[in-house]
């Protein structure tokens, strides 16, 4: 069986950092041009260098994503951009433009190249085209069955890396090929700064005519109708968010080779409790690869309500008969929130840093590095003064409790329902 690769999330070097330390194989991240998410931070030439070597000394790969389309004005600074992340230790590129992907052959010609989802390789056919153009990989699109998947993989060179998504955002748009965004706020979707028209609720408007207007004065009032998809309201274009933690061991047998997390706009600790999720999760499958009825263990479906998220769904692939995708609230559920950072631990006394108020009495967990959850219940709360108090309500206060013994960088939650 070919190494299974789990790819995480990296919106800056933080969230980088988590990403590798709880179990990712791989991060992919962009640097400040060129990325299709301009929310989170981004890398700096610095920041790309230290996040490649962080990721190196402990044997992971850091990829940078090139997926946006680019005017002809930018295409003039991606020949000097691809050398700065060549040489800052990026081991290849995501692309989406083939103008993009003929410019990585001219200007870093040894650079392997994945084609992102945004490409919408759908088809056997289309993956080919790619692998003779020069991709080491293809990130497959998002609308596809786990047969259709099979399929691909039967008719395509088995030098050809197939990646999927497996959790995350689904976009309402074909591989996010949406244009709602800069329509109603001028913000570009395929440039990084979608606004999520497709979560707002909807309504049609039937306005007044200029009869009725002359007819009945100014103030006469548009007549505004729900479009309704049910009595929770008309979230028509609003998607679920993909988990397919229970469907490792069919995307692997597929002929999946990397298995992506989608949320570089995410928090570090998301990025953290997923990976640790989906760490868990792939290596009970690959400790037992023959065995064709793979359960997924209890603890991972239990760490993934650990982090906001939409309503789940096995997206598409299952086909799209079967499809569970609209969602009718554009809220989250939540019911841990993230409110602390492990610096160290001594003599049964752990050394945080607040990210989040808590009190004594709630209901505390530590997530840890190697995956772990760890349920608290600390007897007293001492800030950085030494003095003892009932809560930790100040910005990045640092204070001390006592717990189990904890590694550095765990990461502390608190119950909210």
């Amino acid at each position: 069986m070919p190494q299974v690769e789990l790819l995480c999330p990296a919106g800056d070097l933080e969230r980088l950092k988590f990403a590798v330390l709880y179990g990712a194989d791989a991060v992919y991240a962009a640097g400040e041009s060129f990325g299709m998410r301009s929310a989170p931070k981004n890398f700096t030439p610095q920041a790309l260098a230290e996040g490649a070597a962080f990721a190196h000394a402990r044997g992971k790969k850091l990829y940078v994503a090139l997926n946006t389309v680019p005017t002809n004005e930018e295409l003039a600074a991606l020949p000097a951009f691809l050398q700065q992340a060549r040489a800052a230790g990026a081991d290849a590129f995501i692309v989406a433009d083939w103008g993009v992907l003929r410019c990585v052959k001219q200007c870093t010609p040894h650079m392997p190249v994945h084609v992102s989802t945004q490409a919408g390789v759908a088809n056997w056919g289309a993956a080919c085209f790619a692998y003779e153009l020069g991709a080491k990989r293809v990130v497959l699109a998002r609308e596809l069955s786990i047969k259709e998947i099979e399929a691909i993989r039967r008719n395509t060179p088995p030098e050809l890396e197939l990646e999927v998504f497996v959790h995350g955002a689904m976009c309402m748009s074909f591989s996010g090929r949406c244009l709602l965004s800069n329509y109603f706020t001028a913000r570009d979707a395929n440039r990084g700064a979608c606004t999520q028209p497709c979560r707002w609720k909807w309504q049609t408007v039937d306005a007044p005519s200029a009869q009725e207007l002359a007819a009945r004065g100014a103030k006469f009032a548009a007549r505004c109708f729900d479009v309704a998809e049910d009595e929770g309201g008309s979230y028509i274009l609003n998607a679920n968010d993909l988990c397919a933690a229970p469907l490792l061991g069919q995307l692997v047998q597929a002929g999946v080779t990397s298995l992506k997390i989608e949320g570089r706009a995410k928090t570090f600790y998301y990025a953290a409790s997923t990976a640790a999720a989906y760490r868990r999760a792939l290596d009970a499958y690959l400790a037992d690869p023959l065995n064709d009825n793979f359960e997924l263990p209890a603890e991972v479906y239990e760490e993934l309500t650990r982090t906001s998220h939409r309503h789940y769904s096995p997206g598409f692939y299952f086909g799209r008969e079967q499809a569970r995708q609209a969602t009718d609230s554009a809220t989250y559920i939540r019911e841990w929130e993230f409110v602390g950072t492990v610096d160290g631990w001594e003599n049964g006394v752990a050394s945080c840093q607040q990210r989040g108020k808590w009190s004594l009495g709630d209901t505390l967990e530590a997530l840890c590095p190697d995956g772990r959850s760890i349920p608290l219940n600390p007897e007293w709360i001492e800030n950085e003064a030494g003095e003892r108090v009932e809560s930790t309500p100040h910005a990045m206060e640092k204070y001390t409790i006592p717990t189990p013994e904890l590694p550095p960088m765990s990461l502390l939650r608190r119950k909210t329902v």
